[in-house]
């Protein structure tokens, strides 16, 4: 019988969405194939539990494709702020699509909360974990979590900023060890006004 991980869905919607249960025998028997296909030998002992630790790993790593990202968007209740928010630094691991290699960096998130409606600063780091924790481009990335904190918290502006590295363009390809992607996604306030999006990426870099 195949061993199947699932998550419980946190709502109906979210449940008619979410994707197949992870079939860890399947993902086991093709990384089998895949051993063959390099010219080794898959029962050598060094690889026995190899097609296994990498099923288990992909599981892990595509973990936020069976997760509802709207269940970390949701306003403290009776806690108020009006100001500028910022979580700069947040720690993101995410599998590129075209040859899932993994790319690793820092996400920041800004917004500018509206009738002082506020998240847990946890959320925001919830949030991207969500997003990332799936088959991605790291530009795609960066606009799911701006428009799901945008559309579920309905604050004045909301900015993300990724910066990340990508091992699909530094050991392989190009092999650019050095190389960075950085993305944004600009919503609301911080689009329309240049000041206040000045603002946000100053705290942001650190940089005046």
């Amino acid at each position: 019988m195949a061993t199947k991980l699932t998550s419980q869905a946190p709502n109906e919607t979210a449940q008619q969405n979410q994707p197949a249960a992870v079939d860890l025998d399947l993902i086991a028997q093709g990384v089998r194939l895949i051993l063959e296909g390099l010219g080794e030998d898959p029962k050598r002992p060094g690889l026995q539990e190899t097609p296994r630790r990498v099923a288990e790993m992909y599981a892990e790593l595509t973990s936020g494709m069976r997760e509802d990202p709207a269940q970390h968007v949701v306003p403290l209740p009776g806690d108020k702020h009006d100001e500028m928010v910022i979580v700069k630094d947040i720690s993101i691991a995410s599998m590129c699509e075209h040859h899932l290699a993994p790319f690793v960096g820092k996400c920041h998130i800004a917004y500018i909360p509206r009738d002082g409606r506020i998240l847990g600063i946890s959320k925001l780091a919830r949030l991207a974990e969500t997003f990332s924790r799936r088959l991605q481009l790291q530009e795609r990335l960066t606009t799911d979590i701006a428009n799901t904190l945008f559309e579920g918290l309905k604050p004045i502006g909301v900015m993300v900023v990724i910066e990340a590295s990508h091992t699909c363009m530094t050991l392989r390809g190009v092999r650019k060890a050095d190389a960075k992607t950085v993305t944004s996604a600009v919503l609301g306030g911080f689009r329309t006004d240049p000041r206040t999006r000045a603002e946000a990426m100053a705290l942001i870099t650190g940089k005046e």
